[in-house]
């Protein structure tokens, strides 16, 4: 079993304070830092770019989890290698050609992570899962932090986690959207071993970024 690694999402961080921040999760125990790209168009919202990432890149020597929830997709995966991500992690309906994408990002020499919305099947990807690092399972629909958790997503988890088993896969699974003290223990039992949160992390316990990440891996 995997040990428990946490990826905070720098959604729900003071954005006018980002290097800080990002300071205080490398302090406060985070085994990564989760990067939410959005383009207001394959999803309704607008984030940061490769320039912020190559900025932020200079406050922190943990991975970046850079997900990118952008359409086109396949054109911007060597602005945001370059940037400084280390896991690029990409939405199968946002390439023409998955296959193609991933072995970009292979050769960028950067990991490959493939994100599944709530409403995407397994089986889109089954025939990539064992050139990728990451699967990114979406526990709400990708746009807007700080949404509730869509209790379905276990079983997706578990179908996911019997499927690596079976083939003796070695990706990761990363779960994202929802992730709190009293869902964690279920993701995390149903096959997880990274979870992203953001709301959780920030806003918890007054704050505390040091007690919300230990709490979240002591499930």
């Amino acid at each position: 079993m995997k040990k428990i690694q946490i990826s905070p999402s720098i959604l729900s961080a003071d954005f006018s304070q980002l290097g800080k921040e990002i300071k205080k999760l490398e302090e406060g125990g985070a085994d990564l830092i989760h990067v939410d790209v959005m383009d207001g168009h394959f999803v309704p919202n607008l984030t940061i770019g490769p320039p912020v990432i190559k900025v932020l890149r200079n406050y922190t020597k943990l991975p970046f989890d850079v997900h990118l929830m952008i359409s086109p997709v396949h054109k911007y995966i060597k602005n945001f290698a370059e940037a400084g991500s280390d896991i690029i992690t990409i939405h199968p309906e946002a390439t023409k050609n998955l296959e193609e994408s991933i072995v970009l990002i292979k050769k960028l020499n950067k990991k490959v992570g493939v994100s599944l919305n709530p409403n995407t099947e397994i089986n889109v990807i089954e025939s990539q899962l064992n050139n990728i690092d990451l699967v990114l399972i979406m526990s709400v629909f990708p746009g807007f932090g700080g949404q509730k958790f869509i209790p379905e997503t276990i079983k997706k988890i578990k179908d996911l986690k019997e499927i690596k088993d079976k083939n003796n896969y070695s990706f990761d699974i990363e779960v994202d959207g929802g992730i709190n003290f009293s869902n964690s223990k279920d993701v995390v039992d149903a096959g997880a071993n990274i979870l992203v949160s953001g709301t959780t992390i920030f806003k918890e316990n007054n704050g505390d970024i040091k007690k919300n990440i230990e709490t979240l891996k002591s499930v």
